[in-house]
């Protein structure tokens, strides 16, 4: 087996090209299940910046943290972050468990109002 000459002395977990390499389960410590589940199109919000002390959260904790500063859909806070879905999930729920996000859930499909009525709407609308 040949060295990499770009790697002399350099540890396995660190790659030139990528930055260090950090398993998913190390940053949810082995859980692979949230708290509580999150759909993907729930939106978070996370408590305000000046009430919340950062220092004692990791730091992709504190990366959820300042992007969910407005309220972001849980998917597109996973792309935001650069982390799995599945570890965004887990570590929303330590921060919810914790009180420093709300989540909000979209309304099931069936306590929307039917398509008849929407069309009546729509048709009283184009009437005026």
């Amino acid at each position: 087996m040949v060295a990499d000459p770009r790697r002399s002395g350099q540890p396995d977990w660190l790659d030139m090209d990528a930055g260090p390499v950090v398993r998913p389960y190390t940053v949810t410590g082995g859980r692979v299940k949230p708290a509580s589940g999150f759909d993907l199109v729930a939106f978070v919000v996370a408590a305000p910046l000046d009430r919340v002390d950062l220092a004692p959260l990791q730091p992709e904790h504190r990366a959820i943290i300042e992007v969910a500063q407005r309220p972001v859909a849980v998917a597109e806070l996973s792309a935001r972050v650069d982390l799995a879905l599945g570890v965004v999930r887990v570590l929303l729920g330590d921060l919810l468990s914790a009180g420093l996000v709300a989540s909000y859930e979209p309304q099931p499909a069936a306590s929307l109002p039917d398509n008849d009525i929407l069309q009546a709407v729509v048709n009283g609308l184009r009437a005026l």
